[in-house]
């Protein structure tokens, strides 16, 4: 399992944010996902880092891939938990990370996941996770959240979460990294539960808002925005073809009121 973690550089970087998303149970509608590959993306990110799931992973739960190169040969593609750095501004880099919820041997992955923070002398990783909820999908995407910091929760205008139950990696790695004293946050996408299209960008959208203002960085959110409103428009018309789905979407609203 040491060998797991894989370095590709070394950078001096200078007490970057770390920013993760896993997919899976943590990831309803792949907007936690979809939120850190848009940043990723916005900010020019280069490889750092991965760590081979190889000890973490029932590969007949999640099967590797296989594809075709540019020469016609066949390439498996194993899943891999992924980690890229890039330039918030002049001064400031950004760590970020995405991969599969592990299978088996949490303890162990979490201690790798500690240790990357250690080694690139993180101070606060930011975890992004969206969940299943009876809610109204034209209404603002609501974020909840956690922070052993709770100010910060309250200065973002971030509802702490309630939620007590069965947890996922997430809820493990942030309970581990609390122990070594690093700040982290937790922002949580409540999505319907009655629309299973993916990607959800109004949940990527609404997760990455609260990461702005969170580590404070101006990132180009109009694509993202017309795509959300794209895929709402979508939705209203599903949800209008099927009397049954708008039935229950007006209960869902008349209940909303109701509180």
């Amino acid at each position: 399992m040491i060998d797991a973690l894989r370095m590709h550089v070394e950078p001096e970087l200078r007490g970057a944010p770390m920013l993760l998303a896993f997919e899976g149970w943590n990831d309803a509608g792949e907007a936690a996902s979809s939120a850190v590959r848009y940043v990723e993306d916005a900010i020019r990110a280069v490889p750092l880092a991965e760590i081979d799931c190889e000890e973490f992973f029932d590969f007949t739960v999640r099967r590797p891939a296989v594809r075709l190169s540019e020469s016609g040969a066949r390439v498996i593609e194993w899943p891999m938990a992924r980690f890229r750095y890039g330039l918030l501004d002049s001064t400031r880099e950004l760590v970020t990370g995405v991969g599969s919820e592990p299978h088996l041997r949490w303890r162990g992955f979490c201690d790798l996941m500690a240790g990357l923070v250690g080694r690139l002398r993180v101070e606060r990783v930011v975890m992004l996770g969206a969940f299943l909820a009876d809610v109204v999908y034209s209404r603002p995407v609501h974020v909840s959240g956690f922070s052993n910091s709770p100010e910060l929760l309250e200065e973002l205008g971030v509802a702490p979460s309630t939620y007590q139950g069965p947890t996922g990696i997430v809820g493990v790695l942030t309970e581990r990294l609390q122990r070594d004293g690093v700040e982290v946050l937790t922002f949580w996408a409540g999505l319907p539960h009655y629309i299973s299209a993916v990607p959800n960008p109004r949940g990527a959208l609404a997760l990455i808002q609260k990461l702005s203002e969170c580590i404070d960085v101006k990132l180009d959110l109009e694509p993202l925005r017309r795509e959300a409103a794209a895929f709402e428009e979508r939705i209203s018309a599903l949800v209008a073809s099927d009397p049954e789905l708008t039935e229950y979407v007006r209960q869902l609203k008349r209940r909303e009121f109701a509180q």
